[in-house]
């Protein structure tokens, strides 16, 4: 019996070795109604740029520093769905949305960004690499200064989406494994990509916002394992 100890150990084992590695996802979902509470954003609100108004959360005009003005939320899972809505309150301007996660060498930096511009969607994926010598190391671009990993920059081409008109879009992207889909306005524009880096932690999300002085409105974030509404 006990030599069949370590046998009957191993069949048990071996099937949980193949598991995915995820992380469990935390879900948020925001509406910025009376119960809104500011300490769920990392970014303080209300501030100059950013407050909750009418039920929804508004930020407008410039930050005074090199971006535009952004606000962050702390998130947790490897297997997401996230979904927004979005509305510009005049002509121009453009909203970049990131998803910043694990850079697989120890620190947390942007993964993937969908920039939501007023004539198109464009998408920008950045792996990482220990390579300061990769193609995609932006030149002058310094290492994370806790992993020393360079970021790596994949810019896909503007795909053309008419988002000209100051009415509500809804943004979502559904995270599994190496995998993700991202839709604007369900399936009026809708994106899958396959990248080895999409499968980490995800850690927090970004919303920079060039709105003009009349803003840009967000409401009903929503954030839940993937697979979930």
């Amino acid at each position: 019996m006990r030599r069949l100890r370590p046998l009957l150990i191993a069949m048990v084992l071996a099937p949980l070795a193949g598991l995915h590695a995820e992380e469990p996802a935390a879900t948020i979902r925001e509406s910025f109604d009376a119960g809104f509470d500011p300490k769920r954003f990392s970014t303080p609100i209300p501030n100059k740029n950013t407050e909750v108004r009418d039920g929804v959360l508004w930020t407008r005009g410039a930050s005074g520093g090199k971006y535009p003005p952004m606000v962050y939320l702390p998130v947790q899972g490897t297997d997401v769905a996230i979904s927004f809505r979005y509305r510009h309150l005049e002509s121009g301007g453009w909203l970049w949305f990131f998803v910043d996660g694990d850079d697989g060498y120890g620190s947390v930096d942007h993964l993937l960004r969908v920039k939501l511009l007023r004539t198109g969607v464009q998408l920008e994926v950045d792996a990482h690499s220990l390579d300061p010598k990769h193609p995609q190391v932006q030149p002058g671009k310094a290492a994370d200064p806790v992993s020393h990993a360079f970021r790596l920059n994949e810019f896909l081409p503007i795909e053309k989406v008419d988002l000209s008109a100051n009415e509500w879009h809804t943004v979502r992207l559904d995270f599994a494994g190496e995998s993700v889909t991202i839709a604007v306005d369900g399936k009026r524009w809708t994106q899958t990509l396959k990248r080895s880096c999409f499968n980490a932690a995800k850690r927090k999300l970004l919303w920079m916002q060039n709105g003009g002085e009349k803003g840009i409105e967000l409401d009903d974030i929503h954030v839940a394992p993937a697979g979930k509404p």
